[in-house]
């Protein structure tokens, strides 16, 4: 009897710490990871903008709730996501990415934006995010997963180094906004090419 006892113990003590320890995604039952619909669209735009205001820029976003809508549940959509959600239907966790290409890998998939709403960070909800674009990329065939982040922001640097991302140096973005994109001069043959690729679709 006392063997039995001492057994019972161990195992109530087992539970206890796999309890306390266990990564959030599994205790939190009120929280779900799902594919995003288009009735998200104004929440996950909300998040958007708080990653901007996170990031220093609140102005950089000009996207509309229209815009998203187009282009992500129009004829021709170009981006999905994942969200994940609280038992109040709140969306507190957002993965964008959409389909790329490497012209030296093949297909890749690209991670736009990873956020969480502040109040619910280190609650390893970035983490199961993060996870649910790897099944993707891998249902997918994707070859690369790649995304960017901000050489500040060492918290984000620091998470992705701990899941073995490796983070690059020595590249530099190129960027052509909306305003220099209208004043660019494009070849007439180029216009024309281009023109004629897109009548087609």
């Amino acid at each position: 009897m006392p063997t039995r006892r001492f057994s019972l113990l161990i195992f109530a003590a087992i539970g206890f710490f796999l309890t306390l320890f266990a990564p959030r995604s599994v205790l939190s039952d009120p929280y779900k990871l799902r594919r995003g619909v288009e009735a998200d669209l104004p929440q996950v735009l909300g998040l958007i903008q708080e990653l901007a205001v996170y990031e220093k820029a609140p102005e950089a976003v000009t996207n509309t709730l229209a815009a998203m809508e187009r282009d992500g549940f129009g004829p021709a959509p170009i981006f999905s996501f994942f969200v994940l959600e609280n038992d109040a239907a709140e969306i507190i966790g957002l993965a964008l990415f959409y389909t790329a290409y490497s012209t030296w890998k093949g297909r890749m998939l690209y991670l736009e934006d990873l956020v969480v709403t502040e109040a619910a960070r280190r609650g390893g909800f970035g983490r199961l995010l993060f996870d649910a674009v790897v099944a993707e990329a891998r249902a997918t065939g994707a070859v690369r997963m790649k995304w960017q982040v901000l050489d500040w922001n060492e918290p984000a640097i620091g998470f992705y180094k701990k899941l073995g991302a490796n983070i690059e140096s020595e590249w530099l973005n190129g960027n052509l906004d909306e305003e220099q994109l209208d004043r660019y001069v494009v070849a007439p043959a180029a216009n024309a090419a281009a023109l004629l690729a897109s009548s087609s679709l």
